[in-house]
């Protein structure tokens, strides 16, 4: 008799008997399926998020961490993503308390160049005009689907195209959205090369795709050293509450432009942001328990979250023509499609986008200048939600 008991314990303690929980009388229909098969049917989901970092590539630095740390989340009675556990221990220290997404933005400060923007200034109006996708799906949000202030705005932050920024704001604002919002930004960022186009095309002339712009100018370092502290100085004095992203992200551009700290702006570019970042994927994987993640919300997440994009995307086009109207230089609309922040990808589909009507058209560096704004308007879009909803 104690040798069956020893084994209905043993059994009882293996994560395949507790694969799937009891029925609960209270639930009925999908409800009941989810409540009952949720772990199996996450596991699945994070399989089939490692299927697409890994073959089909997309934000496999991001992506493969987020759905390992996933797989990791929903094993039965490991514990790994609870309070004391390991997950949960980098998820409050990293994530809960802002630092990995500050220390991801310095990184992409230290690799950032800001010639093509000071170099046009012009084309920051279409890195603001982009934030207007963060601000429509907000309203969406807000007034069809039923979400809270807070929650929206963390809704809202995904038409930035910035992973980072989504998941500082969702930590201070809608932390129980986590796993949802990070997957649903950095799965759309990774769709840049099939999202945006169709929308370029579709509010574009192909005679206006065909615009060729003037050659840059040069730009000298000591532009490039006061740029960051001058965008620094202007949030410092009207919107505080940016301060921490683009406070991180002035400093590693500083550095980067220095040109006598060269050791740090390279541990900034490569070994510090690879190690956060590997952090930042599991612990963000951690919040992708089926509790959390198997809900009606995380659909209205997933269906916000590509409306706000290609809202972003279709206003900074609308706005680079309007550009191209009022301006003596010629402007390409396509540029304005790189006002979202996923630098450099956006840029690199415009300068595609570009070359497919005219073989001579290289636009990546005037591209360059609204993709950089963009990651500046995301942070500053950032704290005007942290204000309106403090």
């Amino acid at each position: 008799m104690d040798f069956l008991e020893s084994l209905k314990a043993l059994w009882t303690s293996t994560g395949l008997a507790n694969m799937i929980l009891p029925a609960d009388p209270s639930l009925c229909g999908a409800e009941q399926i989810l409540h009952q098969y949720g772990s199996p049917i996450m596991l699945l989901v994070c399989c089939f998020l490692l299927w697409l970092g890994i073959k089909k590539q997309f934000e496999p630095l991001l992506l493969v961490p987020i759905a390992f740390g996933g797989i990791l989340s929903n094993i039965p009675l490991a514990g790994i993503a609870d309070t004391n556990g390991f997950l949960g221990i980098v998820y409050e220290m990293g994530i809960h308390r802002g630092l990995f997404p500050l220390i991801i933005f310095m990184g992409v400060g230290a690799m950032t160049d800001f010639g093509p923007l000071i170099a046009n200034p012009i084309t920051a109006l279409l890195g603001g005009a982009a934030q207007f996708g963060i601000f429509g799906a907000l309203l969406l949000a807000l007034c069809c689907f039923g979400f809270t202030m807070p929650q929206a705005a963390s809704i809202g932050i995904i038409g930035g195209a910035d992973g980072p920024t989504s998941i500082y704001v969702t930590s201070k604002l809608a932390p129980e959205l986590l796993g949802a919002i990070a997957v649903a930004a950095y799965s759309y960022m990774a769709l840049v090369p099939v999202i945006q186009p169709p929308i370029m095309r579709l509010l574009t002339t192909k005679e206006e795709r065909k615009i060729e712009m003037v050659q840059l100018r040069a730009v000298s370092q000591r532009e490039k050293i006061v740029f960051p502290l001058l965008v620094l100085g202007l949030c410092i004095l009207f919107l505080p509450d940016a301060c921490p992203l683009v406070g991180m992200f002035a400093f590693g551009n500083l550095c980067r432009e220095a040109g006598v700290v060269d050791r740090l702006s390279k541990t900034m570019q490569n070994e510090l942001i690879n190690i956060v970042t590997i952090f930042l994927g599991l612990s963000v994987g951690s919040k992708l328990s089926s509790g959390q993640f198997l809900t009606i919300q995380t659909l209205f997440i997933l269906i916000l979250g590509i409306v706000a994009f290609g809202l972003a995307t279709a206003m900074g086009v609308i706005f680079a023509k309007i550009l191209n109207k009022l301006s003596k230089n010629p402007i390409n609309p396509l540029i304005g499609a790189a006002g979202v922040s996923a630098v450099p990808m956006a840029a690199r589909v415009v300068n595609k986008v570009g070359l497919e009507e005219n073989n001579q058209n290289y636009l990546l560096m005037h591209a360059m200048g609204p993709n950089v704004a963009g990651v500046i308007g995301s942070a500053v879009a950032a704290g005007v939600l942290l204000s309106m909803c403090h």
